[in-house]
């Protein structure tokens, strides 16, 4: 095996597990807003959080690894795709993630208890999903970037990378408006009790 074959294997090897991770953390993040109780609801979010901290440790080694191994590397390269939506995880969606593990939380003495409207609203919420799940997606086209199957940029291959990268785009704003809209189904059953609950007090009461 020649040294191009070693960094070829390492960068698969080191995008793989990038794309493994953060598929994982996407696919755990669909069923948070479906968790059946407050415990289920906070082991979920944990588990999300130690996820994305796996994820983001990937993302640092990545330049370390390859900088040891000599050589040209592309997994760098192909980082990059999925460092974008990755970004707005740790600095946005991990927060709100927190949010939810804490509210989750509050209910320790009734860890079977319902999850609250507003809680599941939260859990459902756009930057808490999407961003995770387009992290796992575009890690997944970095792959073939590592393996050495599409060059960036200014290749035979750039026109197919061009074309990858629409579907990404495409597959992405997909995902937003599937969560955005996922989100507003569940937004309006926060106020549903106290709609109810108005509506039994008389108008003219003292």
């Amino acid at each position: 095996m020649n040294a191009v074959d070693v960094d070829t294997a390492v960068d698969v090897i080191l995008i793989g597990t990038l794309a493994a991770v953060w598929l994982t953390a996407g696919l755990l993040v669909d069923g948070l807003p479906t968790a059946g109780t407050a415990r289920a609801l906070r082991r979920r979010a944990g588990l999300l959080r130690v996820l994305v901290g796996v994820g983001a440790a990937v993302f640092v080694s990545i330049p370390l690894i390859t900088n040891v191994v000599p050589g040209v590397s592309s997994a760098p390269t192909a980082a990059l795709l999925p460092a974008v939506p990755a970004l707005i995880v740790l600095t946005a969606g991990l927060r709100r993630l927190s949010w939810v593990r804490r509210g989750a939380g509050a209910f320790a003495t009734a860890p079977l208890a319902p999850v609250p409207p507003a809680l599941r609203a939260a859990a459902a919420h756009p930057l808490v999903a999407a961003p995770l799940q387009v992290t796992g997606l575009t890690a997944v086209v970095g792959l073939p970037i590592a393996a050495g199957l599409v060059e960036l940029p200014g290749s035979g291959a750039s026109s197919l990378a061009g074309i990858a990268l629409t579907a990404v785009a495409v597959a992405a704003l997909a995902i937003g408006i599937r969560a955005a809209l996922r989100h507003s189904r569940l937004a309006p059953l926060v106020m549903a009790p106290l709609s109810r609950g108005r509506e039994r007090v008389p108008a003219d009461a003292r």
